[in-house]
Parts: structure tokens; C-alpha cells; sequence
């Protein structure tokens, strides 16, 4: 589904932040309250972000003071505030973003249902009520989605995707889509309370707020303890306030009452909001407390973290990537609890896990997913695995952007050139250097990325504006030449797609024997986007693996596809969850290590016979035929620009 127009329900400084957020993507944008005070106030807000975006343009001179005034002016044109429901008739898409009641929200979808296309997604913004009570108001609950952005909404870029238990696929991958096109990061989740950044930051400040309702502590020295020792962006006391004093105090009864006592209400929040002063931050606990805080606050409070993210995850409310990820730009946890714990070894974090459930209960009992870990002997970096994996590269490829790791019979080809992973020259020249060392010999290679995030993103976009016609033929006769050996070696390959595999990245793992899919990987070919089409096998591999119809879908619109649709439509073998994800294809390359060599490249080359070189050769004469077009350089240039891209046809 695609979004030509979206609807904002609710203004005021959230509401107009999501609408300027949106038109700031060039999508027009209508914004709906009952008061026109209220739309004044949102429009307001929607042009002062604007107005602050622009002038640090202006000031890093991307543009002049009379193109940023352009720019506001665009911006701002394409918000419309209304008290009324006359502008939704033809929206795509509405983010309802009123106070947190369930009632309120019920009158609002059920208005929404009647006054837009049957085709439009109905999003919530809430950061606690559940989208499938929200969205019983409709007609349609398979269109109704969690859509939460975090405040500021202008700023943050995290939007968690939250899934009811209604909501259909295609809704959740609308959303995602729609969250990525106006430049937001999203993750997916189902619901439950606090969804998944607030349930686990809320846990772990659940720690500091019982520890100042206990001694009397300044909050803001527990604060600055706590961003000092834990790394945080921010501390909790301070989350607190931006979000809201008095829906951190919901939120915390509702996990309290779902979780119980591992979530903590803090007295002196709960009271000031009880007596209408939302501000008061501290209370309840002794007035003579002893200066200082306890050493091991800010230990507990990344136990407690990572104790709630392993529950979210065990309870498959969201993969592992995905809740790091949330963690990081969400909670401004970097890293995440998972990377960080397995920064620390996790061997020790279960032990300083069984120490704390002694002194402290059983809200820190160890999860199962950890013990588990740590019986397999993934302790983290130096084990080569803990929730991730980490290369163990032969020597001469330590700093290579392509590493090389041997693990008997099974080789390892590490994609490791940040910050995406992109297939710029150098790293294709990498992927034949290693290929070549283990081609036939190695009985199965891996691909695989120890970027938390993402698998590849594809081509190096920056690459391409130094290229003339003979360097971009060049670089893709390369590739082609590199994966078509693949497709005819003895060596079986297996892609172990983790995050991203967006353009050239879909189109590597897709020259691999089996691909596999993490919980949170998606796949994508964008290139359409820039102007250009795909030039390492999409127009080729792809219809083979998808079909024609679907194929064309994907190299025409450039959306991308989740892990769970690729794997209905082909492209993937199997979806794994995201910590399990390089165990398997370990797996899979041990099966396949016990084959007969000679039998597997037999039944490759017969099974990649027929026409796929013709096709090939045809894709490279209409890449480099797109790629020396204007529409090419207009959509690269405006791709390095962050900014709508304007083709012409030439």
C-alpha cells in the first residue's frame, strides 16, 4: 500500500510534530482537532520544528537563507489544519494521536472508519492502550495499527510498529513502509503493556525510583549517576518528565499489574499527579538519607534492562534486533542490552544476575534464554558468539571489509564495512579475494554480517557519483562474474540475512544456494528510487525465486518485503529468530559439509541452467543505459540530499 496522503487526529505540539514530520517527507498532510486553538497550536509547533531544521541547513550551508525560507514555506504548505473531518475522504493513512483513553480513542476510530477510504490504515499513537481494544470501534481491525512515535516526535527517530491481535501482515509492512518513508526507523512488536521500549526502560527505572523512594536521594543526582555509570542519554527521572509524568504513572500501574513487582510506581510521582501536580519528581522516602548513591544502582538498572528485554524476547513480543535497536534510539541505551551484555561476557553477567537475586529478589532471576546461552559457551566476542555473532578472522583479514573466518570445513565471509555494509568497489574486490581462497575448497561458505542492524544495504551511493559508464560496467561485470561463480562452485553457499538486505545486498544473498532470514531482516530492491534498476541480477534472480508478478512489484515500487512475506513468496528458506539465526545456517553448513561435492555442483549448474546468463547480459546493457541517464543523477543526487528526487523521463 502506498501513502499519498495522511491524516493527523489530535494536534497540539505531539500532533503537529507528527503532521511536520510527515509533510517534511513531502507527503501533504491533513491536521484535525476539535478546537481551532488546539490546530493553531499544532501548526505552530509544526513551524517552529520546521523553521529550526532549516536553519541548521542554512547554517552548514546546504542551502541559501532564501532557499530555506523556500523550504519552510514548502514544508509548512503542505499541512492543513481543519476542525472538521472534510480532508479525509481520500488520506491513505491516520495517525490518531488524542489523550490516553480508551474512550476517547473508540468515538475517534469509530469516526475515522466512517469518514475514510476502506483501504486506509488507522494508526494509534498511544504508548500504553491496546490496539486491538482500540481497534473493536471499527469495522476493520485488520487495518488498525500501533504507530508510536516518541517525543519529541521530531527528533526521535524511532517508531515502534505495534501489531494487534487483528492487525493483518500487510498492515504491519504498510506501517513499517510509511514509517521509513518519512525517515523514521521502525520496529515491530506485538502488543502488550509498554510495548517494548517503555516496558524495559521502565523496568529498569523501575530500580532508581524504588532506590529514591527508599533513601530519599536527589533525583538529579541519581540521574546523573545513572547516565554516568549505565551510558544512558538520559536518566530516568529526566525520561520521566519528557514523556509525561502522569502517563509514566499509568504505564507503571499497568505493568505492575501485568508483571507485578518487578515494576515499581514511584510514591512521588504517583502523588503529584494524585494532587494535580504532574511536576514533583521526588517524596515518599526518608528526609535524612545518607549522601551518596549505592554503587550498584546503575549495575541493577542494566540487569533489570536486560532481564525485561529477555522476556519481551522470550515472549516473542519482538525480535532481538529490533529491541536493541529500540533500546539505542529510543531509550538512548548504546548499546543495547543485548549487545551489552554481551560486551561484558555473558558468563558474568549471569553470575552478577545470581548474585542480585539474592540480595534482591526474584525480579532479577536469570532468564532462560541467558542460562541457555551460556551452557552452549556463547559467552560473547571472545567465543566468536553470545546473542550475536563475532568474526574470528584468519590473520591478513583483520581490518579487511570483507572478513575471512575457517571453522574446519566451513568458511565464514564476514560483511564488515561500515556504516551499511555497502558493495562499493573495494568491497567487491574483498568478496573475491576471500571467495577465491575458499572456492572448492571450503565445503560451505557463509555470508553474514556482525552489524547488529543490518545485513546489507546495498550499493555505495556515494561510489556512484564518482563513476563514469566504463567504471559502473566495470564494477558490475565483477559482481556478476563473483556470484555466477557461486552459483557454479562445488561449495554450497548460505546467506545469513540478519537485518537490511536492501539493492545489491538483496541481490548477494539472493546469488547464494539457501538464503536464511532473521525475525527482523527485510528485503528490498530501491533502486528504482534513484533512477536507476538493478544491476547485480534482481531483474533476473528475483522472478525466478519470487515470480514474475511479485518481481516486478518489488523493482518497480521499490517496497520492501519482511522476513515472514519473503519467506511465503520463496526468497528465504526458512525464518529464524534473530539470536538463533547464525546457529542455523552453522547447521546448514554442517549438512551440506557431509554431502557429496561432486553431486552438489552437478545439481547446481543443472539447476541453474536455461537462460540466465541471456538475462544477465540484457539487465547489464539496461543498468548501464539507466545509470548514465539524467533521471540517474537526479535521483542519486537528491538520494546524498535527503530530499524528494523530481525525474524527468531523460
Amino acid at each position: 500500500m502506498f501513502v499519498f496522503k495522511a491524516g493527523v487526529v489530535g494536534a497540539g505540539a505531539v500532533g503537529g510534530e507528527i503532521a511536520q514530520v510527515i509533510a517534511a517527507a513531502d507527503v501533504p498532510v491533513v491536521l484535525k482537532d476539535v478546537d481551532q486553538a488546539f490546530v493553531d497550536a499544532g501548526l505552530a509547533r509544526a513551524r517552529q520544528v520546521t523553521e529550526r531544521q532549516v536553519a541548521k541547513l542554512v547554517e552548514r550551508e546546504k542551502l541559501t537563507a532564501e532557499a530555506g525560507r523556500a523550504q519552510v514555506e514548502q514544508t509548512l504548505g503542505l499541512i492543513v489544519g481543519t476542525t472538521s473531518y472534510d480532508g479525509f475522504g481520500d488520506v491513505d493513512l491516520v495517525i490518531e494521536a488524542v489523550p490516553e483513553r480508551i474512550e476517547i480513542k473508540h468515538a475517534v476510530f469509530a469516526e475515522l472508519d466512517a469518514v475514510t477510504p476502506g483501504h486506509a490504515v488507522l494508526a494509534s499513537n498511544t504508548s500504553r492502550l491496546s490496539i486491538t481494544e482500540i481497534g473493536d470501534a471499527t469495522g476493520r481491525p485488520d487495518k488498525v495499527v500501533g504507530l508510536h512515535f516518541f517525543p519529541p516526535a521530531a527528533a526521535i527517530r524511532l517508531v515502534e510498529v505495534v501489531e494487534g491481535e487483528d492487525t493483518s501482515a500487510d498492515t504491519v509492512q504498510a506501517a513499517a513502509g510509511f514509517a521509513q518513508a518519512i525517515r523514521k526507523q521502525p520496529i515491530r512488536c506485538a502488543e502488550c503493556p509498554g510495548f517494548v521500549v517503555n516496558r524495559i526502560l521502565t523496568a529498569a527505572a523501575s530500580e532508581v525510583w524504588r532506590h529514591q523512594d527508599e533513601t530519599g536521594a536527589e533525583p538529579e543526582g541519581l540521574d546523573e549517576h545513572i547516565t554516568q555509570a549505565a551510558g544512558m542519554a538520559v536518566g530516568p527521572f529526566r525520561a520521566a518528565e519528557q514523556t509525561g509524568l502522569d502517563t509514566v504513572v499509568a504505564m507503571t500501574r499497568d505493568l505492575r499489574d501485568a508483571y507485578g513487582d518487578r515494576f515499581w510506581v514511584h510514591r512521588g510521582m504517583e502523588a503529584g499527579v494524585e494532587r494535580g501536580d504532574p511536576g514533583a519528581k521526588s517524596g515518599g522516602g526518608p528526609t535524612d538519607a545518607p549522601e551518596g548513591v549505592d554503587p550498584r544502582l546503575a549495575e541493577r538498572f542494566d540487569l533489570k534492562a536486560l532481564v525485561e528485554a529477555c522476556l519481551v524476547l522470550e515472549e516473542g513480543v519482538a525480535g532481538m534486533r529490533d529491541i536493541d535497536l529500540g533500546m539505542m534510539l529510543g531509550a538512548g541505551m548504546v548499546p543495547g542490552p543485548f549487545a551489552r551484555a554481551d560486551r561484558r561476557g555473558l558468563g558474568d553477567v549471569l553470575a552478577a544476575l545470581e548474585r542480585a537475586e539474592v540480595d534482591w529478589g526474584e525480579r532479577f532471576e536469570p532468564p532462560l534464554i541467558l542460562r541457555r546461552l551460556v551452557a552452549q559457551g556463547r559467552l560473547g566476542p571472545a567465543s566468536g558468539q553470545g546473542f550475536y555473532p563475532y568474526p574470528q578472522p584468519e590473520a591478513g583479514y583483520e581490518e579487511a571489509p570483507v572478513k575471512l573466518e575457517r571453522r574446519g570445513e566451513i568458511a565464514i565471509l564476514w560483511l564488515d564495512n561500515p556504516p551499511a555494509n555497502s558493495l562499493a568497489p573495494a568491497v567487491i574486490e574483498a568478496l573475491e579475494r576471500a571467495w577465491g581462497e575458499v572456492d572448492g575448497s571450503a565445503r560451505a561458505a557463509i555470508v553474514a554480517s556482525p552489524n547488529p542492524a543490518l545485513f546489507c544495504a546495498g550499493a555505495d551511493i556515494k561510489a556512484f557519483t564518482r563513476m563514469d559508464e566504463a567504471d559502473a560496467r566495470d564494477m558490475v561485470d565483477r559482481a556478476h562474474a563473483l556470484f555466477r561463480s557461486w552459483e557454479r562452485s562445488r561449495t554450497m553457499t548460505i546467506a545469513a540475512v540478519n537485518g537490511l538486505a536492501l539493492g545489491g545486498g538483496c541481490e548477494l544473498a539472493m546469488a547464494c544456494d539457501v538464503r536464511l532470514a532473521g525475525h527482523s531482516a527485510s528485503f528490498g530492491q530501491p533502486e528504482i528510487g534513484l533512477g536507476i534498476i538493478p544491476g547485480f541480477g534482481g531483474t533476473q534472480r528475483l522472478p525466478r525465486l519470487v515470480g514474475p508478478a511479485k518481481a516486478l512489484e518489488m523493482n518497480t515500487t521499490g517496497e520492501p518485503m519482511a522476513a515472514g512475506e519473503a519467506f511465503e513468496y520463496g526468497l528465504v528458506n526458512r525464518v529464524e529468530a534473530d539470536h538463533e539465526l547464525f546457529d542455523a545456517a552453522l547447521g546448514w553448513a554442517h549438512r551440506f559439509a557431509g554431502q557429496a561435492p561432486v553431486a552438489l555442483e552437478r545439481i547446481k549448474r543443472v539447476s541453474h541452467a536455461g537462460d540466465l546468463d541471456e538475462g544477465i547480459e540484457a539487465e547489464k546493457r539496461a543498468f548501464l543505459e539507466a545509470f548514465t541517464s539524467e533521471d540517474a543523477r537526479e535521483g542519486i543526487s537528491a538520494f546524498l540530499d535527503k530530499r524528494a528526487p523530481k525525474f524527468k523521463g531523460s
